[in-house]
């Protein structure tokens, strides 16, 4: 028998567009509806293999029923651009999956769906699925046509056949019209009786079976009710007829013409990129991309496991390994179990298990020396964790000329996911595999057959070869070709160096400060109880929602569908009612600070080192920031004193050496400064003036002496509110005030700071003409959003083009500081060393007889990484740990 299933493309597309959050590609397209629509797809395919296949569209807004009605589907709001810009895009998905698509004048997609299971019911051998969010099309329910109606989202559908419809209405689905006819449906504009709803009119139709029959028998009717019906007669008649479906289309397609025997992966594939559907490329297993020649190439690899005895093979090829990848089980370098190494050759790949390199023999030496030396130029995915994964087993590679996941991230930093497997799909090589589907996720982990892992590993290595010359190209062609080979590759090596080393942990220093928090958090505990009266478990948000709103009476800010909220802003507004809040958010504060901070520094403190060694991420921020995991260090709360104190225990690893810190004053201010020409701005950096001072100065216009520190707390939050560009709600939450004082504040700064408006639109419009901007360096922050009609798509992505060219170039400073204080340290032979970046500041540790030339050369790279129209001020301190260093 045959499968066929009807698409009912209007209704599925409008349910997918309002149930996905917002999306757009790179070309700013919005694709949340066909996004939706081609998950739905997916599934349907999956699970139904339909042997026929049609989506029906409705063709314009008139149809033969606005001849009877000129109101049929009046009150429907317009169609959001958002959504109609995608009906294109969703046709041109349709003929990428090869399926039949038809739409016709004057008729709905519903009309068109009736019509042919009307045929298919005549045609008898026909099983007939039909998929839409309207209840309208339960009439069309027959011995052979089941109707799967959308319940949440798009994707789950609830199937209806005869029984169902008689078990959820009593009916019959050709009464689905009378129902209709009762109630009418607002959503279409169909009037109905008024004041029958569904359960009146179900009742009426259990008891009389259709609309005419409820019409014949109204004089049996009481009350309201029949004053009702016999008024509204007609509209009743009228709704049925626009509620039932017409099955009389002339149609112009033919049978055959809906057979479907499947997409072709490269037609679909090819879509997906236009679309950017990243996460569907790397899922789907498409044989092949876009480029014949690269698929011929890979797919004729011929891939070999090293073994004991290919040693000396292996030796004699290494000068034609042209890209090399590193693969070890988890996600945090300093503690992953190596795996392998695959070595790419135009000939051969070839996998090593890294057993081999561990044998002590001649050949195993020589690859090693091969490894760490600097004479070749090999292509790589993630260089910064390939080259930890190896330090930590004693080999420091070098030699790594290209790699794809960085140069991935630079040209686009905003793509979600720089695998291997989504790059080869972009870039139109063969699709490889998802790593999960490989070696299984999380528990499920384990490694495959050997000759499954050598040939999954040698085809990731052939795939950074294929990489590597379209992804050199396209970082010429955005001029990210110097940020790139000057900036953040030599910066791999560098924090790979860095994180090796760690920073020690002073271990009793920490569980004694965990101690000291624990008595403090006992102290605070009672004053707790004592405010409130009585004991409860502080940490129970129920519990603390009714001793806060029940017992004592507080004002409710915000309710919750468990009870009460306690989050910290409906704690922060309550403070001033009632003691018992300061005593409650210090609690948590100290809770904080012993679980995340004590508690989990010590997890991660290595027993072999004494150490915490830090992963820091290049290619998470899309403002080119650095990221910290494994532990978080750049995330320490060090506004409390508290906080502050955590970095007590983070102390030199040598006796007689200090901590130094290098901390970059105000730096995006100077950047901003640098970048809008504002006078005002740069006259305060090149007088040294305190900048936070001299705003409240010209923002009031008073003198320096009649600016009070209320008035430099208000110039400090805008200045550093404008670099996020920061909006009147925001900034009157920060400073307690109200929305139009905070507008008006921003007003004035603006008046004055004008160079710094005149920044900040002129940004806006090149980001609208450009679709990206750029920070001093070069580096790319597209912003496809920036053309958007939807209000807070756009809001945001105007903020973030005004503040990307800032907050990006401070973040590219301090890269380069810390590329140049790498060269400069190892130039001058000193022993001091670069241990952390957080944020504007480095830490290092240096021993005595360093220490002036440290504060010297540190102050001297820093201030001098990148030159501005206004100075770079830096501010260097030392101790005996981070925290007498600050």
């Amino acid at each position: 028998m045959s499968k066929l299933i009807l698409i009912d493309g209007n209704s599925l597309a409008n349910r997918a567009f309002y149930a996905l959050p917002p999306l757009s590609n790179s070309s700013g397209l919005h694709t949340n509806a066909v996004y939706g629509f081609t998950t739905m797809l997916l599934k349907l395919l999956e699970e139904q293999q339909p042997t026929h296949f049609l989506v029906a569209f409705d063709a314009g807004k008139v149809t033969f029923r606005h001849k009877d009605y000129a109101e049929y589907k009046g009150g429907r709001a317009k169609t959001p651009p958002e959504l109609s810009e995608q009906f294109p895009l969703l046709r041109d998905l349709i003929r990428a999956f090869g399926m039949a698509q038809f739409e016709l004048e004057g008729y709905e997609a519903d009309d068109i769906i009736g019509t042919l299971t009307r045929i298919a019911d005549e045609k008898g051998d026909i099983e007939v699925i039909v998929v839409t969010g309207d209840k309208d099309m339960l009439q069309l329910v027959s011995d052979r046509v089941k109707i799967a109606l959308t319940r949440k989202g798009i994707t789950e559908v609830e199937l209806y056949d005869k029984a169902l419809i008689e078990e959820k209405y009593g009916l019959k689905p050709h009464q689905i019209i009378d129902l209709k006819g009762l109630m009418g449906d607002a959503s279409d504009n169909i009037p109905g009786i008024p004041g029958v709803g569904e359960k009146t009119a179900l009742k009426l139709l259990h008891e009389y079976e259709s609309v005419e029959g409820v019409l014949e028998n109204a004089a049996q009717l009481k009350g309201k009710m029949k004053e009702k019906v016999e008024q509204h007669a007609d509209e009743a008649r009228m709704s049925k007829e626009l509620a039932t479906i017409y099955r009389e289309v002339p149609l112009t397609t033919q049978w055959e013409e809906l057979a479907y025997s499947g997409y072709e992966g490269q037609a679909l594939a090819g879509m997906f990129r236009k679309l950017e559907f990243k996460s569907l490329l790397e899922k789907m297993d498409f044989s092949g991309g876009d480029s014949a020649e690269a698929g011929r190439e890979q797919a004729s690899i011929e891939a070999a496991v090293v073994g004991e005895d290919d040693m000396a093979e292996l030796v004699g090829i290494l000068p034609q390994v042209t890209a090399l990848h590193v693969e070890a089980a988890g996600d945090n370098p300093h503690n992953a179990e190596m795996i392998g190494l695959a070595l790419y050759t135009e000939a051969k790949c070839y996998y090593v298990p890294f057993e081999r390199l561990q044998e002590g023999t001649a050949e195993a030496e020589a690859v090693k020396a091969w490894l760490q030396s600097s004479d070749k130029a090999l292509a790589v995915y993630d260089q910064h964790r390939a080259e930890i994964l190896l330090a930590w087993r004693g080999i420091h590679l070098r030699g790594t000329e290209f790699d794809v996941h960085l140069a991935a991230y630079l040209l686009d930093p905003t793509e979600s996911a720089l695998t291997l497997n989504g790059l080869t799909v972009k870039y139109g090589l063969p699709a490889l595999k998802a790593d999960e589907d490989v070696f299984g996720k999380g528990a499920k982990f384990q490694i495959p057959a050997l000759d499954v892992l050598c040939d999954y590993l040698c085809r990731k290595a052939a795939a950074i070869h294929q990489l590597t010359e379209p992804m050199k190209r396209d970082l010429e062609e955005s001029g990210m070709h110097q940020l790139f080979y000057g900036l953040e590759q030599p910066l791999a090596s560098v924090l790979a160096a860095m994180e090796e080393k760690g920073i020690e942990v002073d271990t009793e220093a920490l569980k004694q400060y965990g101690e000291e928090l624990g008595s403090q958090l006992e102290t605070i505990m009672h004053s707790i109880y004592d405010a409130a009266g009585m004991e409860f478990n502080i940490n129970s948000p129920k519990q603390l929602g009714e001793v806060l709103f029940e017992k004592l009476q507080l004002p409710t800010v915000k309710k919750t569908k468990t009870g009460y909220s306690t989050d910290a802003e409906v704690l922060e507004k309550l403070e001033p009612y009632h003691p018992v809040i300061g005593h409650i958010l210090h609690f948590r504060t100290l809770s904080k600070l012993q679980s995340t901070y004590v508690e989990g520094l010590l997890k991660e403190v290595r027993k072999d080192t004494g150490k915490v060694h830090t992963y820091y991420r290049q290619t998470i921020a899309a403002t080119g920031r650095l990221s910290s995991q494994y532990p978080n260090l750049q995330n320490i709360p060090i506004r409390l004193e508290e906080g502050r104190k955590i970095r007590r225990v983070f102390v030199p690893s040598k006796p007689g050496w200090s901590i130094l810190t290098a901390d970059y004053s105000q730096i995006e201010l100077r950047v901003l400064a640098h970048i809008s020409q504002d006078e005002k701005l740069m006259e305060a950096f090149l007088h040294d003036l305190d900048i936070h001072t001299k705003t409240a100065m010209d923002v009031f216009g008073v003198s320096e002496s009649q600016v009070d520190s209320n008035m430099r707390r208000q110039a400090k939050a805008v200045n550093f509110g404008i670099v996020y560009g920061i909006s009147d709600y925001g900034l009157s939450q920060n400073l307690n005030i109200t929305r139009k004082e905070a507008a008006q504040f921003i007003e004035q700064y603006f008046a004055v700071f004008q160079g710094v408006r005149q920044y900040m639109d002129d940004i806006v419009r090149k980001a609208r003409q450009d679709g990206y901007v750029t920070t001093l360096l070069q580096r790319r922050r597209y912003l496809p959003e920036i053309t958007a009609s939807n209000f807070n798509l756009r809001s945001f992505a105007e903020r973030t083009a005004m503040n990307t060219p800032i907050q990006g170039t401070a973040a590219d400073i301090i890269k380069l500081a810390m590329v140049q204080m790498d060269e400069r340290l190892k130039r001058d032979g000193l022993r001091s060393r670069m241990l952390l970046q957080v944020h504007d500041e480095l830490v290092f540790e240096v021993p005595e007889d360093e220490i002036e030339t440290m504060k010297t050369a540190v102050a001297e790279v820093m201030e001098n990484a990148l030159k501005l129209d206004v100075p770079l001020k830096v501010e260097v301190d030392t101790g005996s740990n981070w925290y007498e260093a600050k």
